[in-house]
């Protein structure tokens, strides 16, 4: 109990370390910004893709890409205001934080919890197609959302829920917000790294049952051979997705080990560097890995980003 509470102290000192801003951080603060505006931008249009067709609307496969796009979007935005936030050495008040903390582990885990979804979903669609429109309902995939939600925000909220019940008068005052200072028992660190490899193995066995139950379909006499080529092409990217949410949800602890072995200086460049490729990267590759792929979604989508400089929208014929 006593070397974890010394790297919780450590890894604060090192995040509280003061950046004196010159070229190098000016610099990594500019490229944090511009490419988290640039990908923001690329999901909103991609949303508002989305959005202009009622079919889009209405069938759960779009549903869940939409869900996902607005997500992933709301992590972009949360972390880079933490991280700018941890650059200019800014206090804020603990309850701000601690909404702020539930939000961003929340996203993190959600995109994981998505990706097995959207998986379900495919495997559905091909494996049981004349099914498909009463397994896969509005309804059933908004109830799958708010499920998702739940699961994902459960650990934050239960930490922020003790750290509240241990301290409340704490939560009046302003602090360097980080998740770390919400950790004030082994067991929270304990919950949070056992739900997070419980979700990654659910996940990692959805998407791998899906993707061989959709070849074996694929290979089948009756099944649309398009249909199922794509869809365990989608499955097989949603596992590489995967891939990069693991590091995601490892970002605490990759962050600790670098606290751990590195100078303060040597840990800010490895934590920027950590921050952008595990944290960032992940959430701009949805709307390229799934959108532009999309037959029915690229169109539109090239339509919107180019302003509607062609004559003609392009039509939509979504299945």
């Amino acid at each position: 109990m006593t070397n974890q509470s010394s790297v919780g102290a450590l890894l604060v000192h090192q995040q509280m370390f003061k950046v004196e801003m010159n070229e190098g951080p000016l610099s990594k603060l500019l490229v944090t910004i511009l490419m988290s505006l640039l990908f923001i931008c690329i999901n909103c249009i991609m949303f508002h893709t989305l959005m202009s067709k009622p079919v889009f609307r209405e069938l759960p496969r779009y549903i869940l890409f939409a869900h996902m796009l607005c997500n992933d979007t709301v992590h972009l935005l949360v972390v880079s205001m933490l991280y700018i936030l941890s650059l200019n050495l800014q206090m804020i008040p603990k309850a701000v934080c601690s909404l702020i903390v539930i939000v961003s582990a929340g996203t993190a885990r959600i995109s994981a919890l998505s990706l097995g979804v959207m998986s379900l979903e495919r495997y559905v669609a091909i494996c049981f197609p004349l099914r498909h429109s009463e397994m896969a309902t509005q309804k059933g995939t908004g109830v799958a959302i708010a499920i998702i939600w739940f699961l994902g925000c459960l650990s934050p909220v239960i930490d922020n829920m003790y750290a509240l019940i241990v301290n409340p008068v704490s939560f009046k005052d302003p602090m360097f917000c980080t998740r770390e200072r919400f950790i004030l028992s082994p067991w929270q660190r304990d919950v949070f790294q056992g739900l997070n490899g419980f979700f990654f193995v659910l996940v990692t066995v959805i998407i791998l049952f899906t993707y061989v139950s959709v070849i074996v379909a694929a290979k089948s006499a009756s099944a649309d051979k398009d249909s199922a080529k794509k869809a365990w092409r989608t499955v097989l990217l949603h596992l590489g997705q995967l891939v990069l949410c693991l590091n995601s949800l490892l970002y605490g602890t990759i962050e600790r080990a670098l606290a751990m072995t590195s100078s303060s200086r040597l840990f800010m460049d490895l934590r920027y560097l950590n921050f952008l490729f595990v944290l960032i990267l992940p959430r701009c590759l949805s709307p390229l890995i799934y959108g532009l792929r999309d037959d029915a979604v690229r169109p539109l989508f090239l339509y919107y980003v180019r302003c509607g400089a062609q004559k003609v929208k392009p039509s939509v014929s979504a299945h």
